[in-house]
């Protein structure tokens, strides 16, 4: 079963920028674990959210032919908590992208306010330096999350080139 913390784009500038958005329901399991008596959205997840957006912009600019990872977080601030009800929107930027890897700058918003801020590095593991093999298939971007990938449309009803 794969997470995705993102409901859909939108925008999307291929090797530029993307924008998604998150709606925080209680129909979420986790917000009744975390906590029962005031539900907020967990941070983590949150970074995993700006992870998926970032993750496929750098995937997409690279055609989806490397097996991107998340290799690090650089930074993650939070300023609030998030409440269901709200929606979240992920803004995502290539700030660099290289042959082994790629770094990201994120801002978390619920309409005009800063939520947080995700800056992120990712790698191409198939270019790392170490000489470990991986396998040859994308296990990151199979065909089944490129399907899913593709129901995802801008508020313009484009598509995300796949």
């Amino acid at each position: 079963m794969r997470w995705i913390w993102i409901d859909r784009f939108e925008a999307f500038e291929s090797g530029k920028r993307a924008v998604a958005v998150k709606n925080v329901t209680l129909a979420e399991d986790h917000l009744h674990d975390h906590f029962p008596e005031f539900p907020v959205m967990p941070a983590s997840l949150m970074i995993e959210g700006m992870a998926q957006t970032a993750g496929i912009l750098v995937g997409e600019a690279r055609n989806f032919e490397e097996k991107v990872i998340l290799a690090k977080v650089k930074r993650a601030v939070f300023r609030s908590l998030v409440r269901p009800g709200e929606t979240l929107r992920y803004a995502a930027d290539i700030e660099q992208i290289t042959e082994s890897a790629a770094s990201t700058v994120g801002k978390i918003t619920i309409g005009d306010t800063l939520i947080g801020e995700v800056d992120i590095v990712f790698s191409h593991i198939d270019q790392n330096m170490s000489g470990l093999q991986f396998p040859e298939e994308n296990f990151v971007f199979t065909p089944e999350f490129r399907s899913l990938l593709n129901t995802y449309r801008t508020d313009a009803g484009q598509r995300i080139s796949l």
